[in-house]
C-alpha cells in the first residue's frame, strides 16, 4: 500500500513527465517499461514538492542524521530543498553541503560548499545505478572526519545490477552497513498504476521484475 506523500509524488513525476511508461533502453542495454529522469524537475513548483516528498520520507523513516550532503550534480538541488522543507515541515533546521567536481584554489577553496561536513551526514540524490556518486560521497564525508548516516533516493528501482544478485542500492547497504530510503519503489509503482487499471504498463512492469527483480 501506498501512502499519501507516495502517491501525490507519483503523481507529479507523471504530469511533469520524469516518470514515463513505455519502452526505454538503459545505459545497462536493458529495456525497461518504465524511465525516470529527474533532471525534469526544472520549476520552482517541481522542486518544492519534491523537498516535500523527500521530507515526508525522512519523517515516516527511522534515519537519525546531524545534516545533509547532496553529491554534484543532481543531488545539489536536491539535498538543498530537502533541507528546506524539513526546516519548514518537520521543524527541523540542519546545516546542508554538497561538493564540486573539481577543487576550487582560490577564494574560500577546497571541494565543499555550504556547512563544514561532521557528525552523521545523509546523502541526498534521486537514484543509485551505478552507486559510484554515493561510494564518491562516503569517501569525502569520511575523509572530513563525519559518519554516512544513510542515503536518501527519490526511486528505488528494486533490480538486479549487472552480473550481480544485488541491486545497486543493496550493494551500498552492505557495503556501508547503512540504511538506504527510497520515496518509492519499483513496488510503490506497480500498485499505483494497478489501482488505475493501466493493465498493459503493469504486465510490461510485472515482466520486467521477474526478469531482472530482486528476489524475493
Amino acid at each position: 500500500m501506498t501512502l499519501p506523500y507516495q502517491r501525490d509524488f507519483i503523481d507529479l513525476c507523471v504530469r511533469l513527465g520524469v516518470l514515463r511508461f513505455g519502452s526505454f533502453t538503459l545505459k545497462s542495454g536493458r529495456e525497461s517499461p518504465y524511465f525516470f529522469n529527474a533532471g525534469l524537475f526544472n520549476t520552482g513548483a517541481a522542486i518544492g514538492a519534491v523537498g516535500h516528498a523527500y521530507a515526508a520520507a525522512v519523517m515516516a523513516s527511522d534515519l537519525k542524521f546531524d545534516m545533509l550532503f547532496g553529491p554534484a550534480y543532481k543531488g545539489i538541488p536536491l539535498a538543498t530543498i530537502t533541507a528546506a522543507a524539513l526546516a519548514e515541515h518537520a521543524g527541523r533546521d540542519l546545516p546542508f553541503a554538497f561538493n564540486r567536481k573539481e577543487a576550487k584554489d582560490h577564494g574560500e577553496g577546497g571541494n565543499i560548499v555550504g556547512s563544514p561536513l561532521s557528525g552523521g551526514v545523509l546523502i541526498v540524490d534521486d537514484v543509485i545505478t551505478a552507486g559510484t556518486a554515493i561510494r564518491e560521497s562516503i569517501d569525502i564525508i569520511q575523509a572530513a572526519g563525519a559518519r554516512p548516516a544513510g542515503v536518501l533516493l527519490a526511486l528505488d528501482r528494486q533490480e538486479r545490477a549487472p552480473q550481480s544478485r544485488l541491486s545497486a542500492v543493496q550493494e551500498v547497504r552492505d557495503q556501508y552497513a547503512i540504511p538506504v530510503v527510497a520515496v518509492v519503489n519499483l513496488a510503490d509503482l506497480m500498485h499505483h498504476i494497478s489501482l488505475q487499471g493501466r493493465k498493459d504498463d503493469l504486465l510490461r512492469m510485472q515482466t520486467y521484475r521477474e526478469r531482472y527483480g530482486l528476489a524475493d
